[in-house]
C-alpha cells in the first residue's frame, strides 16, 4: 500500500494553505460561506417579466439586466444551458423576449443574430412547456398550445393513488400556484405592440397551437387534455371555485416568514404570478414580500443585474467548513467554530410537506438556503450533521441532541427500494413525467444513488469504519437492517461498466464517488463492487491527469466520464480512489498522483481554481449549475485526505 506523490511534502502542503486561507477569508462575518449559484438566464429573463408584469420594473435596475443579457449571448447568436453547449433553443427565446421587454428593437443587430438562431432550431413551436408559458403571458403565445391544469386537482387527497404531494417538492411548489394562472389564462399588455411573429419558424399564421403527440399510450393525457378545454370552454369545471381557493390558501400557507416560497425562483415566480391573477395589489404585504425576496436573490455589479435560481448558503457552509476540518484546521478552530454554530441554528424544527407522506418522522432536518421551514432535504442534512461532527463546538450535548434528532428524521425518509430521495417519500410514479405539462421530466423525486451513499457516508462517519465481523453500523434510528436495505439498492444501481449514476452532480463521476466513499466506510466488505468502481474512474481519466465529465451525458451514455477536466470533477474522482484504496488496499499509484498534480499545478497564486464548466445538476437534460464553490472546497477536501493517506501510508 503506497502512495508515490510526485510533489514534495512541503509544495503540498503550501497548496493546502493556500486553498484553507482563500476560502477562510471569504467567511461571512455571521459564520456561514455563500457563493453564487449561476444557472442559465432563463431565470433573470423570467423576474424581468414578472416586474413588467406587477410594473414594478422601474423600481430595479434592469438596464443592467439587459446588459447581463447582452453578455450572455454566445458568437453563434443564442444563449446557453450551461458552458459550452452550442446554444439552447428555450433559453434564447426567452432571453430574446426580455430583451424585447426591456425596450431593445427587433432590428438590434443582437437581435437579428438570435433571430437567426432561434428559427435555425425551429422557431418557438419547438420550445418547452414552460417558454411557452411565459410568451402566452404576454400574448406572444396562443394558451391553446398549453396544458390544462384543472384546479380540482388540489381537492385529491389521500387514500386517492394521486394528490399534489406525489410531485416533486419542486414540481408541487410551482405547479400549485399555476392551477390558477392557467385557469384564468391571463394576457398582460406590458408593451405596446409587442410581437414575436419573427420568431415563428413557419409564420405565425400556419402554427398549430396543439399539444403535440408522442405516438405511444401517454397521447391518452392529449386526450384528457382535450376534454378539460371542452370542461373549460362550457364552463363545466368541476369544483372549480373551491380548487382555486384551496390553491390560494396552500400559497398563502407556504410562504416564508422572508417572502420566500420553496427556496427557488420557478415557486416564488409562479406564486407571485398567482397572486396577480388573483387581484392582489402591488402594496400587499404578501406580495412586497414575495418581490423582496425574489430581490435577495438578485446580484449586482456596476455594469450587470442578474438573479439567481436559488441559493446555497447552508450547502456551501457545510461544504466549506467539512474541506477546512478535513485538509487540517483544529476541529476548535475560530472559524469552524463559527461556521458549525450558525449551522446548528439553521435546524428546522417545524413540519413540512415531507410529513404528508411520513407522518411517524418527526423535524431535525436542514434545508439548502437560508429559509425555507417547508422543504429540507436528506442531502443537506446528511452532510451538515458529518460537518458538525467534526468541528467542536461550546455546547457540545445540543450538537449531539441536533444530530440524533436529524437522523432519526432521515431515517424516517426512507424509501421502499431502500435507498433515500432528496425532500419526500416515496415520490416516485414515473408516469408523471409523460404528462404533456412535464417535459422537464422532472416531476417526481425517487430515491437516487448519490444521495443515498451521502446518507450511508454520514453512518460511517458517525459509527467508524465497519470492520470485517461487523459489516453494518448502526447509528440511532438508522440500524442494521436500514442499511443493508440501502447497500443492496446501491449494489443494484451499479451500471455494468462500474460507474454510479449522478442525480445531483454531473454525472457518473459524482455519482460515483459519493458511493465509493460510502461503500469504503460502511460496506468494505463490498470488494467487488467497490473495485470495479474505482477501476471505471481510472479508465476515465485524461492525458493531463484530472477528470471531467460533460453535462451531456445525461441525454448521451457513450460520454459517460468523458468531458475536460475540470476542479470538481478530479477532486469527486481522487476522493472516490482515495476511499477505495481505504477499502481495498488497493492504491491506483498513478492516477492519484497524477490526479493530485493536476490540482496542483492548475491551483491559481491566491489558492482558488478556475472552472468554467457546470458541474452542478437541478434537472437532468434541462436545467444545470455552476456552484462557484465547488471548485474551492472539493479540491482542497481531496488534497486534505491526500495528505491524511499518505501520512498514513509512509
Amino acid at each position: 500500500m503506497q502512495i508515490q506523490p510526485r510533489m514534495t511534502s512541503s509544495q503540498l502542503d503550501s497548496a493546502i494553505a493556500a486553498s484553507q486561507e482563500h476560502l477562510l477569508a471569504q467567511q461571512h462575518p455571521d459564520g456561514y460561506w455563500v457563493a453564487e449559484l449561476e444557472s442559465n438566464v432563463t431565470i433573470t429573463a423570467e423576474i424581468i417579466l414578472l416586474h413588467k408584469i406587477w410594473g414594478t420594473d422601474q423600481a430595479r435596475p434592469l438596464a443592467k439586466a439587459a446588459a447581463y443579457l447582452r453578455s450572455q449571448q454566445r458568437t453563434h447568436g443564442g444563449w446557453e444551458l450551461f458552458y459550452g453547449d452550442g446554444g439552447d433553443l428555450s433559453t434564447s427565446v426567452e432571453a430574446y423576449l426580455a430583451l424585447r421587454l426591456l425596450g431593445v428593437p427587433a432590428a438590434d443587430p443582437a437581435l437579428i443574430q438570435a433571430r437567426e438562431f432561434i428559427l435555425a432550431r425551429g422557431g418557438i413551436s419547438r420550445t418547452r412547456i414552460f417558454t411557452k408559458f411565459h410568451l402566452a403571458l404576454v400574448g406572444c403565445y396562443d394558451w391553446r398550445g398549453l396544458p390544462s391544469l384543472p384546479p380540482w386537482v388540489m381537492l385529491l387527497a389521500r387514500p386517492f393513488p394521486f394528490t399534489i404531494y406525489e410531485l416533486s417538492s419542486w414540481a408541487r411548489s410551482s405547479t400549485v400556484p399555476l392551477l390558477v394562472v392557467f385557469d384564468r389564462k391571463p394576457v398582460f399588455m406590458v408593451a405596446d405592440g409587442l410581437s414575436l411573429d419573427e420568431l415563428y419558424s413557419e409564420g405565425r399564421d400556419q402554427v398549430r397551437f396543439a399539444l403535440p403527440a408522442s405516438n405511444d399510450w401517454s397521447d391518452v393525457f392529449l386526450w384528457l387534455d382535450k376534454l378539460f378545454k371542452l370542461g373549460e370552454a362550457w364552463n363545466l369545471v368541476p369544483f372549480r371555485e373551491r380548487g382555486l381557493r384551496l390553491a390560494e390558501n396552500w400559497i398563502i400557507e407556504r410562504q416564508e416568514a422572508s417572502g420566500d416560497w420553496g427556496g427557488i425562483i420557478p415557486a416564488m415566480l409562479n406564486s407571485l404570478l398567482a397572486l396577480r391573477c388573483l387581484d392582489y395589489d402591488v402594496a400587499d404585504p404578501i406580495v412586497h414580500r414575495g418581490l423582496q425576496a425574489v430581490d435577495n436573490f438578485a446580484l449586482e455589479t456596476p455594469e450587470h443585474y442578474w438573479v439567481q435560481a436559488c441559493v446555497s448558503p447552508v450547502w456551501d457552509t457545510a461544504l466549506v467548513v467539512r474541506s477546512l476540518a478535513d485538509s487540517g484546521l483544529p476541529p476548535d478552530h475560530p472559524a469552524l467554530v463559527k461556521g458549525g454554530q450558525w449551522l446548528l441554528a439553521k435546524q428546522i424544527l417545524d413540519y413540512g410537506d415531507w410529513a404528508v407522506k411520513n407522518p411517524k418522522g418527526q423535524p431535525g432536518a436542514w434545508a439548502f438556503e437560508y429559509e425555507n421551514r417547508v422543504y429540507p432535504d436528506v442531502d443537506d442534512s446528511a452532510m451538515v450533521v458529518m460537518t458538525l461532527a467534526a468541528v467542536t463546538l461550546p455546547d457540545e450535548a445540543l450538537k449531539q441532541a441536533a444530530i440524533a434528532r436529524a437522523i432519526n428524521w432521515i431515517a424516517t425518509m426512507q424509501c421502499r427500494p431502500g435507498g433515500w430521495a432528496a425532500f419526500d417519500i416515496d415520490n416516485d410514479q414515473a408516469w408523471l413525467n409523460r404528462i404533456p405539462y412535464g417535459d422537464l421530466k422532472a416531476m417526481i423525486d425517487p430515491n437516487t444513488a448519490d444521495v443515498t451513499a451521502r446518507v450511508l457516508e454520514m453512518v460511517g462517519t458517525l459509527a467508524g469504519p465497519a470492520g470485517p465481523g461487523d459489516p453494518r453500523p448502526a447509528v440511532g434510528a438508522l440500524n442494521a437492517d436500514r442499511i443493508q436495505r440501502a447497500l443492496d439498492y446501491l449494489v443494484r444501481e451499479q451500471d455494468p461498466e462500474g460507474c454510479w449514476y449522478g442525480r445531483w452532480g454531473v454525472n457518473y463521476i459524482y455519482g460515483t464517488s459519493g458511493v465509493l466513499a460510502a461503500l469504503a466506510l460502511v460496506a468494505p466488505h463490498h470488494h467487488q463492487a467497490i473495485q470495479r468502481g474505482a477501476d471505471w474512474l481510472v479508465r476515465c481519466q485524461n492525458d493531463n491527469g484530472g477528470w471531467g465529465e460533460t453535462c451531456r451525458s445525461y441525454v448521451d451514455v457513450g460520454l459517460k466520464g468523458q468531458g475536460t477536466s475540470t476542479a470538481s470533477q478530479t477532486a469527486w474522482a481522487l476522493l472516490g480512489l482515495l476511499a477505495a484504496a481505504e477499502a481495498t488496499g488497493h492504491w491506483a499509484d498513478t492516477a492519484i498522483t497524477r490526479g493530485v498534480d493536476y490540482l496542483t499545478r492548475t491551483q491559481q497564486p491566491d489558492g482558488s481554481w478556475d472552472e468554467a464548466e457546470f458541474t452542478g445538476t437541478g434537472f437532468p437534460g434541462h436545467f444545470y449549475i455552476r456552484y462557484h464553490f465547488y471548485r474551492q472546497h472539493f479540491p482542497l477536501m481531496a488534497l486534505g485526505r491526500y495528505r491524511q493517506l499518505k501520512g498514513q501510508a509512509a
